[in-house]
């Protein structure tokens, strides 16, 4: 069977991300954008990593130029920007395709378990794993990071 944990990234600083650094973690995957109006989305990721973290959640942003070209920069100035404007220090992985012939694996995975309807359509889609690697759920790009129905649904996959 296949998970989370089969799948790794390039890290925003270089190197690699393997995501079997994760296992026993429930994790939130978001393709994140600089110049996107939702890009104050990174405050509640924040906040939601900050808050929960502790307690075994890992908050995962992957950022993307595939919508709009809202994610133009290189990695350093993309980390640069989340660090000066939003004290982001959750794991960044380098820049992505998500969607697309050449999206990352990891998403083309999760569009085949769920369908293309679970394909982001937009920055700032959100997919939630369970501890064990198995998909917990898919976020819309409009769901904030304190959403209740995320938040209620972050806690189950962090018993799971």
């Amino acid at each position: 069977m296949t998970t989370l944990h089969d799948f790794s990234f390039r890290s925003i600083d270089g190197g690699q991300l393997p995501l079997t650094q994760f296992k026993g973690k429930a994790v939130l995957v978001v393709n994140v954008a600089s110049q996107c109006g939702l890009t104050p989305q990174y405050s509640g990721l924040e906040a939601l990593w900050q808050a929960k973290r502790d307690k075994g959640l890992v908050v995962l942003g992957v950022p993307a130029n595939d919508f709009g070209a809202q994610e133009p920069g290189s990695e350093s100035q993309i980390k640069s920007f989340c660090e000066t404007n939003f004290g982001v220090d959750f794991p960044m992985a380098a820049k992505e395709h998500v969607v697309g012939p050449d999206a990352h694996p990891l998403y083309k995975w999760v569009a085949s378990e769920l369908g293309p309807d679970a394909a982001p359509r937009w920055n700032f889609h959100k997919y939630l794993f369970n501890k064990d690697g198995t998909i917990a759920g898919t976020f819309g790009s409009a769901t904030v990071p304190g959403d209740a129905a995320m938040v209620a649904a972050i806690d189950e996959a962090l018993t799971k």
